[in-house]
């Protein structure tokens, strides 16, 4: 693939981790704004080179960082109706405060295939073995400019602390839905296969009708599809499962059609970015009854990543340090059966990239943290591709740490792409650089990067926002 050379031209610097980043025409307004969605719960936008308060709900959000300051809940989705600028209405995700459970297990997990009880947990006393509550909102912007929650659209119980999405809302251009992803609620190899089973909202892409209103303004804590009251259930499509952790969707227009983008975060062998046109949404009144009359649903058409079986395009191993010689791995199939029940089943990824990689045009990488489509043409060598982000790269000589920004190309024969490391000119001098966020302008023609100097979430002011440019 070609070798890409960009510049990161910062734009805004000394602010808390930021998680997501788009852009929008405020109501009155005649020019798009960025937003910033830190995970502490601040929104910016910048004006005129004039950074703004948009809204601060930092008294709403869980307090972060308990253990060591590293965190994955917080302020994790914000999203504008496709008719902000006339209705003023935004949609938010986070992590509530004063919900901290003592999680779904009292010790870790890990999958031993020589002992089967270890691979089939039930997640159970649910209403008390919980990590923390997430609730998905409905907001709008008022004529005085003050912005104001509406309603609760969900409010979701969650198993453990990490793997509940980020950029983790966005509006369909091509249904008008607000999407919802969410991961599979954390751990590590999704203990109680929540992303396979069609109940769990957990490791799902969820659409959420918002021009019907349910009339539930404070909807029940649930964490199946089956809890829900009958008019939630009737707005909710499930659009894909099989999910292990996402940051977010992106749709890219094509003639007269959008391809959606997905990434899946890996386990220990690889990250895995996916497209796909077509998919046939199943409503969750339709799961329900399948599930009651124990039957399965019509899954024709029904967009499933293959997790927990499947790592990216790879069967879930489990690494292991081989004992006699620790220069090598051992690998062993997690889930050998359900990696054949899902094997036909599943969406094979555009492009993958692993955490261990020796050839020379490759990287090693940690967790992929976005994925956007660019299609202007300041960097026409990046026109029509997909472009990510990972977290951090992994070499041995890597000090102070850096991200990672990468592209791949979408196949008209729909079968998998190669990806190439987009090299950056940026001096990050002696701090390290976390590539925590991307995110794209309205029309896709601008790039936005978000960088952190820590792992932790209590550092703060360590984030910068750049603008990806020629």
């Amino acid at each position: 693939m070609k070798k890409v050379k960009v510049r990161l031209q910062p734009i805004v610097s000394k602010i808390n981790l930021p998680t997501v980043l788009k852009t929008a025409i405020l109501p009155g307004d005649s020019i798009e704004r960025l937003f910033i969605a830190t995970q502490v719960g601040e929104i910016f936008y910048i004006g005129n080179g004039v950074i703004r308060t948009f809204l601060d709900i930092r008294t709403r959000i869980i307090k972060l960082g308990p253990s060591g300051g590293y965190d994955e809940r917080g302020l994790l989705g914000l999203a504008f109706h496709p008719e902000f600028y006339y209705n003023g209405l935004f949609y938010l995700h986070y992590s509530v405060a004063g919900t901290q459970g003592p999680g779904a297990l009292p010790e870790g997990f890990n999958p031993n295939p020589c002992d089967p009880k270890t691979l089939n947990l039930k997640w159970i006393n649910r209403e008390t073995q919980y990590e923390h509550i997430d609730t998905v909102e409905e907001w709008i912007l008022q004529s005085n400019g003050q912005p104001q929650k509406r309603r609760t659209l969900l409010n979701l119980r969650r198993p453990f602390l990490n793997h509940n999405g980020i950029n983790s809302l966005n509006f369909s251009p091509e249904t008008g839905k607000l999407v919802l992803t969410t991961g599979d609620g954390g751990s590590g190899y999704d203990p109680f296969n929540l992303s396979q089973d069609n109940m769990e909202i957990a490791g799902k892409i969820i659409e959420i009708d918002v021009a019907k209103n349910t009339f539930i303004n404070n909807p029940p804590v649930v964490t199946r599809f089956n809890e829900l009251p009958a008019p939630i259930q009737e707005t909710l499509t499930v659009m894909a499962k099989g999910v292990r952790n996402i940051p977010g969707i992106s749709f890219q227009r094509f003639y007269n059609q959008y391809i959606k983008y997905v990434g899946n975060v890996g386990q220990d062998l690889v990250e895995s970015i996916f497209s796909f046109t077509h998919y046939n949404p199943i409503p969750v009144t339709q799961l329900v009854q399948a599930s009651l009359r124990n039957t399965e649903p019509d899954q024709e058409g029904f967009i499933n990543f293959g997790w927990r079986g499947w790592e990216g395009a790879f069967p879930t191993s489990i690494i292991r340090g081989c004992s006699g010689n620790p220069n090598l791995d051992e690998k062993t199939i997690a889930y050998f059966n359900e990696a054949i029940n899902t094997s036909v089943k599943r969406l094979l990824p555009l492009t993958n990239y692993f955490h261990k990689d020796e050839r020379p045009d490759k990287f090693g990488g940690t967790a992929l943290t976005g994925v956007q489509p660019y299609m202007g043409n300041g960097i026409p060598d990046l026109a029509g591709s997909v472009v990510f982000t990972d977290l951090a790269r992994k070499e041995k000589s890597q000090s102070p740490v850096r991200g990672v920004l990468a592209y791949s190309k979408v196949r008209t024969d729909g079968k998998p792409n190669d990806n190439s490391v987009i090299e950056t000119d940026y001096n990050f001098g002696s701090q390290s650089a976390y590539y925590v966020s991307l995110g794209t302008n309205l029309n896709q023609t601008k790039l936005y990067l978000g960088v952190f100097g820590s792992m932790k979430v209590t550092d703060f002011n360590q984030g910068t926002v750049f603008e990806i440019i020629p």
